[in-house]
């Protein structure tokens, strides 16, 4: 496949040139395009730094990021985690069953005691859509960064998709992007959306109509108004939407999401929804096979593929990396970037 490199930033340039406008990163329904390029843009440095032989760097020294997970996670917790290491903060991890949440603790008096103790950014997962929302309410100062919230919205993630997209194929206006899996509880599929349509891409998602959102029709481009979505095209046959794709996303289905009666049966799923080797033959020639992770083989994605030549999964995970390093950064109010030399 040809690759295209965005150039990164000069080291002259400071990183807050940009546009950036934000305190907390919820999700990307409030990220213009300038904004995205901004994130995008700096995680091109952030690369840089986690390619040296020694990732280490003084950016954040003196600032502390607290992990609090409500939710287990292996990808999102590492890796920011690791951005915060990498840039010399203070990293500490909690989870709900490590915490006084046990005992009865309530999710703002959590948040308030984090931040009391001297936070500068609270990284937060939590089953519930809209907990980070309601954290961002009672924080005051500090930042509140969405690592995923029930079936809503999960926005680095998104940021990190966009990154590999465009680290090869440039601009990503005009090109075809397939979610194909459960899009009705994929917090994923919902920011990835707002970062596509931002961005300038096509986007089509696919699935059992029992898997869509409600509002979503087969063949519509619904307006936000009338689903709380930006506009997509929708398609129930997976060979007609991963026809021309440039991306093809496979989706996890979410049992622990969903209510009973919405599938038939796993095997049924997988005879008419798998991403396999047969239907990205009607993709374009050099077209991109994207998991968000983690992904359940032979189901929703077939191993032969998953593994192949198209396949970018393992570059999402190393650059899922440098996006959150790149967003850390600019939460603490980075600006210089002579200070990530």
């Amino acid at each position: 496949m040809t690759t295209t490199t965005v150039p990164p930033i000069e080291s002259t340039k400071p990183a807050s040139e940009g546009a950036w406008r934000h305190q907390h990163v919820l999700d990307l329904d409030d990220f213009g395009r300038d904004e995205i390029e901004t994130v995008l843009n700096l995680t091109d440095r952030m690369r840089e730094v986690l390619d040296r032989r020694i990732a280490r760097v003084p950016a954040l020294r003196g600032h502390t990021v607290v992990n609090l997970f409500y939710e287990a996670s292996t990808r999102t917790r590492a890796s920011f985690e690791l951005a915060g290491k990498v840039l010399g903060a203070d990293v500490i991890s909690l989870t709900a069953s490590a915490s006084s949440v046990v005992k009865g603790e309530s999710l703002i008096d959590t948040v308030r005691t984090i931040r009391a103790m001297g936070s500068d950014v609270i990284v937060m997962r939590h089953s519930s859509a809209g907990a980070p929302y309601l954290a961002s309410e009672q924080i005051g100062t500090g930042s509140i960064v969405n690592a995923g919230d029930g079936a809503h919205a999960h926005p680095t993630q998104a940021l990190l998709d966009l990154y590999t997209m465009r680290k090869h194929f440039g601009d990503l206006t005009g090109k075809r992007v397939v979610m194909v899996g459960d899009i009705s509880h994929s917090r994923v599929a919902r920011s990835d959306m707002w970062g596509l349509a931002a961005m300038g891409a096509e986007v089509v998602v696919c699935g059992p109509p029992t898997l869509l959102p409600r509002g979503l029709r087969v063949g519509d481009r619904p307006a936000h108004a009338e689903t709380g979505l930006p506009r997509v095209r929708v398609e129930t046959d997976i060979t007609k939407a991963i026809e021309g794709a440039h991306v093809v996303m496979a989706l996890r289905l979410q049992n622990e999401r969903q209510q009973g009666g919405l599938l038939p049966s796993m095997h049924e799923y997988a005879l008419q929804y798998q991403v396999t080797a047969a239907r990205l033959a009607h993709a374009h020639p050099e077209h991109l096979l994207m998991h968000p992770g983690p992904k359940n083989e032979g189901i929703e994605i077939a191993g032969d593929v998953a593994s192949g030549q198209h396949s970018i999964i393992e570059e999402q995970v190393t650059n899922g990396v440098a996006v959150r390093a790149a967003l850390l950064y600019l939460l603490c109010g980075g600006t210089a970037t002579e200070a990530l030399r």
